[in-house]
């Protein structure tokens, strides 16, 4: 059984995939940790010294090879691997099992001012500016997001409950 975690940065993909596989039996692999290791460097090094086009071309063979090592499996991927290349069309061709987990911009908003120094992505950005910037952002990636098979509200529920509804709906 091969299931997939999509959505935004800080819609608690690692956190979810993390109790699925203890609750499962199934291994956990974050996409991000994965490519990290295969570079032996950072993702935001990885950007910075060879730039944003071979990190997508890397994650696009990365995910392949995840999909084709692993019959077993729960993978967490970045919130933008969806969103680039043909990324989204390779987990649902390979899993009956994408999930999307939805959270509330307001929830987003909350969640990542708590650590915005570990999110590249927003940690310049002034905290009265991350409303407009998540949902702006947001917005462009849905598109991708909603793709997935199952969609999961996350807003106001703990890691369990969730854990508990992509068992049900579990193909």
């Amino acid at each position: 059984m091969q299931i997939v975690l999509v959505g935004y940065m800080g819609s608690g993909k690692s956190t979810v995939g993390k109790e699925l596989s203890k609750r499962l039996k199934i291994n956990f692999l974050d996409l991000d940790n994965y490519i990290e290791e295969k570079y032996e460097m950072p993702i935001s090094e990885i950007f910075s010294t060879k730039g944003e086009i071979f990190f997508r071309k890397s994650e696009t063979e990365c995910l392949k090879e995840v999909f084709e090592l692993n019959d077993n499996i729960i993978l967490s991927t970045g919130g933008g691997t969806p969103c680039y290349g043909e990324n989204m069309e390779v987990m649902l061709q390979n899993s009956p099992n994408v999930f999307y987990l939805n959270v509330s911009i307001p929830e987003l908003v909350s969640r990542l001012q708590k650590e915005k120094e570990h999110r590249p992505l927003i940690a310049k950005i002034p905290d009265g500016d991350l409303p407009e910037f998540i949902g702006k952002h947001l917005f462009e990636r849905s598109f991708f997001y909603t793709k997935a098979q199952h969609t999961i509200k996350v807003q106001q529920k703990g890691a369990m409950e969730i854990v508990k509804e992509v068992v049900a709906k579990l193909v």
